[in-house]
């Protein structure tokens, strides 16, 4: 451990950012060596005179600036600058847009922190349809996408009906996605400064983007039924709210599926107060469940949104939305607004998929290995308490004492595992700790190195977290 004290008499602010810069200074003049330890935080706060806090926060700083790195169970240790990635882009906007996730994913590391659907070999099925349009669309690739084909909508009427309901073929939109439709629709109908309710839990890609155009973040409390309808009220009449946004079926993370009686409640709150809602039904249309979807109840002011990433292939970035009547022009410009616009190859692929029933089939094959991975992971991990869904693609696992969220996500990470900590779904800062984890297991390629993952699991959950007690 290095004999290190630093010098805070010089500069001016608070004690935790000179602090910073001092660890920053050390290191650059070499008193602070690449691979030296830092002073464990307790120590380093007795030396110098101030709390814990403190140190936590100095050390955390000088973390997102790139000098050192925390070794669960190890310490804090001062990086190899050499061995850095130049530029890297650590500004406070970056660091809270960016979740709890690795941006770049070490090669080695099992992924257990996406859901996008497995490899099937839809890449060649794919790969043919691609080379038809090209042959057949050479004018149309290699411009701007200024008209869109009839096609193109009629094939998101297919893929978004559920549950003995279609929606209406002039309300559709193609997307880049169901996540770019649902920020388009909250751009369409928000302005800067506007409140959007999401649930405590949710998809928080969607709650960053609002957070980017200017919106405000709101959050419902929810419990295993989905989205607590009193909670909805009392902030609808106490904040007026303009837009929610909701995942009824098979909820990410939880799995959860909001019953009928708790959709129409909140259809009929969402309609007393004006409040527009998004539905995203990415995992519910792989579900077979025959619940009716809140754009059903309340057609005249729901966004339905869904598209192709977790079910067919997520590198085609296909998707649709479902319009409230007469609003589809609006999301439409507003979608190429914030995107750029649709490419005509991209959404042309996306189209042919859906119409001629390849990505229908694609599906129940994706939906079929996924049910034969969920019986695996629950074999595997039998014993332990976790919330899953026969054909999702995560489960929701809670973890025995003494774990904690961040310190297991961490452990994982050094035994080769990429997983979900609570905090990457937290629309907001809250009180409460769920200690729980998504697992994804729609990544892996072979179910040998699905089984691997799941046995550094289970090893963890049973050797405990006490060993595991980091210093950032």
């Amino acid at each position: 451990m290095t004999n290190w004290l630093p010098d805070l008499s010089r500069g001016s602010g608070p004690v935790y950012l000179r602090l910073a810069d001092s660890i920053e200074s050390a290191i650059a003049s070499g008193a602070l060596p690449a691979g030296s330890k830092l002073p464990p935080q307790r120590n380093l706060a007795y030396d110098i005179g101030v709390t814990i806090g403190t140190i936590g926060r100095a050390y955390a700083l000088v973390h997102e600036r790139g000098l050192v790195a925390g070794e669960v169970g190890r310490g804090t240790y001062v990086l190899n600058r050499s061995e850095t990635q130049p530029g890297e882009q650590t500004d406070p906007l970056t660091v809270s847009l960016s979740g709890t996730r690795v941006q770049d994913a070490p090669a080695d590391k099992i992924r257990f922190d996406t859901t996008a659907a497995p490899d099937l070999g839809q890449g060649k099925i794919i790969s043919g349809i691609l080379a038809e349009i090209g042959e057949q669309h050479l004018a149309e690739i290699s411009s701007y996408s200024r008209t869109f084909p009839r096609n193109w909508f009629e094939a998101g009427r297919l893929w978004l009906a559920r549950s003995g309901w279609t929606p209406d073929v002039e309300n559709i939109v193609p997307t880049l996605g169901a996540h770019a439709a649902a920020v388009a629709a909250i751009a369409a109908v928000s302005a800067p400064g506007d409140k959007i309710v999401f649930e405590d839990l949710t998809y928080t890609q969607v709650s960053r983007s609002a957070r980017l155009l200017g919106r405000r973040t709101l959050t419902v409390d929810s419990d295993e039924q989905g989205v607590i309808p009193d909670d909805f009220e009392r902030l609808c009449q106490q904040q007026h709210p303009k837009i929610a946004f909701l995942m009824p079926t098979v909820h990410n993370p939880t799995v959860t599926i909001m019953p009928l009686e708790r959709r129409a409640a909140i259809a009929a709150i969402a309609r007393k107060h004006s409040v527009w809602l998004i539905e995203d039904d990415l995992y519910g249309g792989m579900s077979d469940d025959d619940t009716p979807l809140l754009a059903s109840l309340a057609p005249d002011r729901t966004f339905l949104v869904n598209g192709l990433s977790k079910s067919v292939a997520a590198g085609v970035r296909g998707g649709w939305v479902a319009c409230p009547p007469h609003f589809a022009q609006r999301i439409r410009v507003t979608h190429k607004m914030i995107t750029g616009g649709l490419p005509f190859i991209l959404a042309e692929t996306c189209a042919r998929l859906v119409e001629n029933g390849t990505a229908h089939e694609i599906r129940k094959q994706s939906v079929e290995e996924l049910s034969r991975r969920v019986r695996l992971v629950r074999e595997q991990l039998q014993g332990f308490d976790f919330a899953s869904h026969p054909h999702a693609p995560f489960l929701w696992l809670k973890l025995p004492e003494p774990w904690m969220s961040g310190t297991f996500k961490n452990a994982a990470f050094r035994d080769g595992v990429l997983v979900d900590d609570e905090d990457e779904f937290k629309a907001a800062r809250g009180e409460k700790s769920y200690h729980r984890v998504r697992i994804g297991f729609s990544s892996p390629k072979t179910g040998q190195e699905l089984t691997s993952g799941l046995m550094i699991l289970r090893r963890l959950l049973e050797n405990g977290g006490s060993a595991y007690d980091g210093e950032i």
